[in-house]
């Protein structure tokens, strides 16, 4: 049986009633696990980084994810709540600081979103936990690596840090909403014998059937996907989540294509659900999203890279032979209108070294600029 993750996220705006009401339609739609963001704006993104744009008007995306901002009571409560479910709780850090305080509560899974797949000091203090837990006696925490905006070469060295053991990794395409035809979820099963372990997809298309059902079909057994009260709601999120009926029609379905394959067989069973689909969707949309199986950046997600992703920046104003301290850079989210800098597996490298030239706040860092 796949994992199905209903992605909470920020959904609930910092309200626990919300967040209760999240849980139990997650709950009561057949999702297995129920996931959460530990959000600290500052591990995130850099002040500067621009504005988004909102129903209610336009806010800076720094001062937006501020707003998300919970207390660690918070998610203790809900912990206990989703347990009461008889759900897994799971969440994504976003820092070494939201880590730490989720890791202190013990959760079920620990998430790594794709935005995060190459913050290595996160990734590091990742495996460096697991590896104590081991020591210890203890059964590792299992952890869910998600690949949107990501290159081969950007998930193995992920997978070279966090390791094997327990580790899942889901296909996904970074983009709200994704497109269904730029899926490619042969991937699936690229990644699945390339890395000789557990995938799945976190799908970001609007549909509750086309993009899960195929991800099983293809080998997949972890389905992650948003869940809201409402599309028009105000979740950063809530405009791509499924709402608590398809959400449970979703889950239905792939668990009738998990018996379909069960039944059939791998290859047999792909062509029924091929078929099955096809009559709903037509066989070259089917097919589309299918794809190749060639592990690339979707179209959709290409101009994002580098920027929805992790790199180094500055985090104040500073002027040509002053020596650059741990405080003054950042491993950030680049998002909206800033430059990108270096890769965050230059930051050691990066502290002590001296600036060639005057470097602007938020500014992205860059090889030349330090002598």
């Amino acid at each position: 049986m796949s994992l199905i993750i209903a992605e909470i996220g920020t959904s609930h705006e910092g309200s626990l009633e919300k967040a209760r009401l999240l849980v139990d339609a997650a709950a009561d739609s057949g999702a297995d696990a129920i996931k959460f963001q530990w959000v600290y704006a500052d591990e995130i993104l850099h002040p500067k980084t621009g504005i988004v744009h909102l129903p209610t008007g336009d806010i800076p995306l720094y001062e937006r994810f501020r707003q998300l901002e919970c207390p660690v009571d918070f998610y203790r409560q809900m912990i206990d709540y989703v347990h009461s479910k008889g759900c897994k709780f799971c969440c994504s850090p976003f820092g070494l600081r939201s880590l730490k305080e989720l890791l202190s509560l013990n959760p079920d899974i620990l998430k790594v979103a794709s935005p995060e797949l190459n913050h290595y000091p996160m990734l590091k203090a990742i495996a460096a936990y697991r590896k104590q837990q081991k020591e210890n006696g203890e059964p590792m925490i299992p952890v869910v690596l998600s690949s949107g905006v990501s290159r081969m070469e950007d998930i193995q060295k992920a997978v070279d840090i966090v390791g094997t053991e327990g580790v899942s990794l889901l296909h996904c395409i970074t983009s709200y909403p994704a497109p269904e035809s730029e899926y490619n979820l042969k991937v699936i099963s690229t990644l699945k014998d390339n890395f000789g372990i557990e995938c799945g997809v976190s799908d970001h298309s609007l549909d509750p059937v086309l993009v899960p059902v195929l991800s099983v079909a293809c080998g997949g057994t972890v389905i992650e996907k948003h869940i809201t009260l409402s599309r028009q709601t105000m979740g950063l999120d809530d405009p791509v989540a499924l709402e608590p009926e398809p959400f449970a029609l979703m889950v239905h379905v792939v668990h009738q294509t998990e018996a379909t394959l069960r039944h059939y067989g791998k290859d047999v069973g792909l062509e029924r659900t091929i078929e099955q689909l096809s009559e709903q969707f037509g066989k070259e949309k089917v097919l589309a999203v299918m794809g190749d199986g060639i592990k690339k950046l979707a179209p959709a997600e290409e101009a994002n890279y580098g920027r929805t992703n992790r790199s180094l920046h500055y985090m104040r104003a500073m002027k040509k032979g002053e020596v650059i301290g741990a405080d003054d850079v950042a491993v950030l989210r680049t998002e909206k209108i800033l430059t990108p800098g270096i890769s965050p597996e230059y930051l050691d490298e990066v502290i002590g070294k001296t600036l060639a030239c005057d470097v602007e706040d938020g500014q992205g860092v860059q090889k030349e600029e330090l002598a």
